[in-house]
């Protein structure tokens, strides 16, 4: 578990700000739902998901939610360590590195993961649905699922320099 007090956390990152209206005899009665990527720009990330009567309250709610979600990922020179592909529900994304000075290539709710994450150069693709929700928590698993290239040659038996071959 990562405590969210011992990280130099960068500002929130609002993905979405959804408002819902539920009609009864009375008129309309509004709340509303945040989206929030928070991380430190050295590997750790976290999402959370808020909602409440206000604006503000939803996006502290959201923001508290990602404090105890965050997570540990394994970078390397400022991108990802191999290509993946992952799927949350209809959303799949596909992640791969780049070289230096790429930049980030991603739609909004994957570029803001990965700015929070610190990562520099990668390329990403999205397919099926656009809901944000789902391509931030596809993007999240696709990040928690990359292996880092000591493991991989460890789990291999050959050397690291054979895994980038």
């Amino acid at each position: 578990m990562i405590n969210p007090a011992e990280l130099d956390l960068q500002e929130e990152n609002v993905i979405k700000v959804t408002r819902v209206a539920k009609v009864t005899s009375r008129g309309k009665n509004f709340r509303f739902g945040a989206l929030v990527v928070i991380g430190d720009g050295k590997g750790h990330v976290g999402i959370g998901q808020g909602k409440a009567g206000e604006v503000m309250s939803a996006i502290n709610k959201a923001k508290e939610e990602a404090k105890q979600n965050i997570v540990k990922i394994d970078l390397i020179n400022g991108t990802i360590p191999h290509k993946i592909v992952s799927r949350y529900s209809a959303s799949k994304v596909m992640l791969k590195p780049a070289a230096p000075g790429t930049g980030i290539i991603a739609g909004a709710a994957v570029r803001a993961v990965m700015e929070q994450v610190g990562i520099k150069n990668i390329l990403t693709k999205r397919f099926g649905s656009n809901n944000p929700l789902n391509v931030t928590k596809a993007t999240m698993k696709a990040l928690n699922d990359l292996q880092d290239a000591v493991s991989v040659s460890n789990k291999r038996g050959i050397s690291i320099k054979d895994v980038f071959n």
